[in-house]
């Protein structure tokens, strides 16, 4: 089944500059290999639609079950350089758990969220 990523993983950030460093933690430990599967640098990079303009780096964390992203050219030219108030890293990272991520059914019973699933 197709689910949002914020029913997998939760996602923290930070920015320097006009680099936005998003990490991406499995709830679980089961939901961390589908994330390296399916979460790859250009996935991620494709979902943000060209707001991200530079590289995409990916850093694989597997004893804390987490995927770092450093991002280069993703905030207009810096925190303090655009006028754009939604380019910081939070909004990045929080928008990041939109992302679809296949997930098999027998893994149903982990998601975080899964009443809410159930309604939809």
């Amino acid at each position: 089944m197709k689910v949002k990523l914020q029913h997998v993983a939760h996602a923290r950030s930070g920015d320097k500059g006009d680099t936005s460093n998003i990490a991406v933690f499995a709830f679980e430990p089961e939901f961390y290999p589908l994330l390296k599967e399916q979460l790859t640098a250009e996935r991620f990079k494709a979902f943000y639609r060209g707001a991200i303009r530079g590289e995409v780096m990916r850093y694989e964390a597997p004893n804390i079950d987490a995927l770092n992203f450093v991002c280069q050219g993703a905030l207009g030219g810096g925190v303090s350089r655009s006028l754009c108030l939604d380019n910081y890293g939070k909004a990045l990272s929080a928008a990041v758990l939109g992302f679809e991520i296949e997930v098999p059914d027998a893994l149903r019973a982990k998601l975080h969220g899964r009443q809410l699933l159930a309604q939809a």
